[in-house]
């Protein structure tokens, strides 16, 4: 029996997708819930993994890819990338019939490169899911909108019933679907199964190149530990060393890729904004998994630990946060990157809407840095150039405690525990 299904985020991002294309792509990490919500939608399902099937339906897509395809509308093909011909026999479909939502494909690793022979643009339209918000695993409350700060229609007022130690277990419990609601100690343990999996298995099942699990838990361990930072390759390559064997930088990078494939790392981006005077404008983009609790479980870091140690807790809770303004920003037609420039001022995330509005983000655990965090989102709102870009649509500290508001200087103080899109 399913566990019941929590409304996601992606659900209305899936819905205007498919009004608009012939066919929808699911992508993200397994174990996040893009079968399940796929379903939701389904009319008729293809599990190209079905064990008892998986050989048939292999041979069908050798020889006619069409017969996969017939079925009520939309019909979910899931982990289609298994027989990637039929991503052009999809798009030759949508051709076809010249009708939106005909098909949603799923998928957790990127194929080959020349898998296809065409991008599909026009046709089939790409959604990255990630793993659940604090939102939507009902741990926020959302009373504060992402889109309205965009929009100016909230006063930031919120309060988070979500304690220190109640984040530090969601964190390390992650945003996977199926742990939400479980007892800790299986959620805890399924997140070490999940990064196990990783390394053992998956890391060199996406091309096919066999890794050393050895070398692989080396580079998580290191990514874990240089999380929310901008770490080179360099700086990656003498952290291994200090407790692996000696890697280059060729093969670390090429892990990286395996590992960006299949979902499990997505860095952030710089911000590149119009500035009043030059700066030089650091470009690195910070190490992130595409959930903090695969980071914890890499360092094997329990909550008790977390709350020990709040130098790693710190970094995880801002990798946690900008996890959350992803999904957030996705929703509303954003997207999140990080700024800092060569004198040290930086702004831990920059929503930035396709319509040219943004919005700068410090993220701080303890109250105490709020004031410090609060002028310096000010300093870097001066240091934009207005003539070439819009003035900032909010300026927001979020954070760990409990009470949300805005500032007589207008800047917000917002609980992660009050947020949504």
């Amino acid at each position: 029996m399913k566990n019941k299904y929590l409304c996601r985020i992606a659900d209305k991002v899936l819905d205007a997708a498919m009004e608009s294309s012939g066919a929808v792509l699911i992508e993200g990490p397994k174990w996040c819930g893009k079968t399940r919500t796929a379903e939701e939608k389904a009319k008729s399902i293809l599990y190209m993994q079905d064990p008892d099937y998986a050989a048939s339906y292999l041979k069908a897509a050798d020889t006619k890819p069409s017969l996969l395809l017939k079925g009520d509308t939309p019909r979910l093909i899931d982990e289609w990338q298994t027989a990637p011909v039929l991503w052009d026999a999809v798009r030759f479909a949508v051709d076809k019939r010249g009708e939106s939502g005909q098909f949603i494909l799923t998928g957790s690793a990127v194929p080959v490169d020349n898998a296809v022979a065409h991008t599909g643009t026009g046709r089939i339209s790409r959604m990255l899911m990630r793993p659940m918000t604090l939102f939507e695993s009902l741990e926020s409350n959302g009373s504060v909108s992402l889109k309205d700060l965009f929009d100016g229609t909230t006063d930031g007022e919120g309060m988070s019933s979500l304690t220190i130690e109640g984040l530090a277990y969601a964190l390390t419990r992650g945003g996977w679907p199926a742990s939400v609601g479980e007892k800790e100690s299986v959620a805890l343990r399924r997140v070490c199964d999940y990064v196990d999996a990783v390394i053992n298995i998956d890391v060199s099942r996406v091309d096919g190149v066999e890794k050393s699990p050895a070398r692989v838990r080396g580079l998580m361990r290191s990514l874990a530990r240089n999380i929310s930072t901008m770490a080179n390759l360099s700086t990656i390559r003498g952290d291994i060393a200090s407790d692996e064997e000696s890697i280059s930088e060729k093969t670390i990078a090429s892990y990286i890729n395996a590992l960006r494939r299949i979902f499990v790392v997505e860095d952030l981006p710089a911000w590149s904004p119009a500035m009043r005077s030059k700066t030089t404008i650091r470009t690195s983009p910070k190490r992130h998994f595409i959930d903090p609790s695969i980071a914890a479980a890499v360092l094997r870091v329990a909550p008790d630990g977390l709350l020990h140690d709040f130098n790693t807790f710190g970094l995880l809770f801002e990798s946690l946060c900008v996890r959350d303004l992803r999904v957030y920003a996705h929703a509303i037609d954003g997207e999140v990157f990080h700024y800092r420039d060569k004198n040290g001022l930086e702004a831990d995330a920059v929503v930035h809407l396709k319509d040219g509005r943004w919005g700068a983000v410090e993220v701080k655990m303890c109250t105490k840095e709020i004031e410090a965090a609060a002028e310096n989102l000010k300093t870097l709102r001066n240091k934009i150039n207005v003539d070439k870009m819009k003035e900032p649509s909010f300026l927001m500290v979020l954070t760990g405690g409990e009470l949300g508001y805005r500032r007589k200087d207008g800047v917000y103080i917002i609980p992660i525990g009050c947020l949504r899109e």
